[in-house]
């Protein structure tokens, strides 16, 4: 599994706009089917305008397809309007995985 990890921060007052423009860009189903796996996203105790996401592809070659995609690139230039900068990247190789399936403590949250 391949994928990449997001942390970013939200303008002062746009927590609750960012919320929801992120939940418009959710992929839909047939999206899933392009290798992307699943995609975590929480919000920093210590700094409540923090954020980080952890996006899960398939393999490499998905991850890199999504990124080359113009509809990414325009999702990525939507996201910026409600950031203090860029986001920090970190593209990773996943190794393992320990615990329950994240959907059964994703439904409660």
């Amino acid at each position: 599994m391949y994928g990449t990890i997001m942390r970013g921060q939200v303008k002062p007052g746009q927590k609750a706009a960012y919320e929801a423009a992120m939940r418009d860009m959710i992929p839909s189903a047939e999206d899933y089917g392009k290798g992307l796996h699943s995609i975590e996203f929480g919000w920093e105790d210590k700094n409540p305008d923090a954020f980080v996401a952890i996006i899960h592809f398939r393999d490499r070659d998905s991850y890199v397809a999504n990124a080359d995609a113009p509809e990414t690139d325009a999702q990525y230039r939507q996201q910026l309007e409600f950031l203090v900068g860029p986001p920090e990247w970190i593209d990773v190789n996943y190794a393992g995985y320990m615990g329950k399936p994240l959907a059964e403590g994703a439904m409660t949250a």
